[in-house]
């Protein structure tokens, strides 16, 4: 059954941008960085956005398995692993006021304060981005959906190794949870 969708950019809502600061060097990273800097831009203007509207900006990026790091060690050891963690950090870097967050699986909220975070900033909708939509973008919605908090995933604020791989998980998304994918200029237009 489908219930009403509320406002998902409005006064309860706020943004989750995830895994967007990696190595790359891994199987598979250059085809995902690729696909990435093609929505680097996106993500940066609606973060923009958010903040230009005092709606919190929340990153969550993994962990990588370093325990002992905290997010900004995680941000210097990315920027300094090459070209492309550089680039990365450079154009997505959190500002101040933004909230950040290590999780150490796919799911912004798998054994996170992610929830707490939410409960505490009274949010009731989510806008998500980043990568990979097939893997941490979907369970993170996903996990969103159990707790009964609506998302907006903007279409050109993710990605995957292929744009197909995308494109699929998004269909998906849309049919079973009825998350909205529209363009990301159309959230808080």
């Amino acid at each position: 059954m489908s219930r009403q969708r509320r406002d998902p950019a409005g006064e309860r809502s706020a943004l989750v941008v995830l895994d967007v600061f990696s190595t790359f060097l891994f199987p598979g990273g250059d085809a995902l960085f690729s696909e990435t800097t093609s929505v680097a831009g996106a993500i940066r203007e609606l973060c923009a956005r958010f903040r230009a509207r005092h709606r919190p900006v929340i990153f969550a990026n993994d962990n990588f398995d370093r325990w002992d790091d905290d997010f900004d060690g995680m941000l210097a050891r990315v920027g300094h692993s090459g070209d492309r963690g550089h680039r990365m950090v450079h154009a997505l870097r959190p500002q101040e006021g933004d909230y950040r967050l290590l999780k150490p699986r796919h799911s912004a909220f798998f054994e996170t304060s992610l929830p707490s975070l939410l409960a505490h900033l009274q949010v009731a909708d989510l806008v998500i981005c980043g990568i990979a939509t097939d893997s941490c973008v979907l369970a993170t919605v996903m996990d969103a959906h159990v707790r009964g908090l609506d998302s907006v995933v903007p279409v050109d604020t993710t990605a995957s190794q292929t744009a197909e791989r995308t494109a699929r998980t998004l269909l998906h998304l849309r049919d079973s949870c009825n998350v909205a994918t529209p363009h990301s200029g159309e959230v808080f237009s």
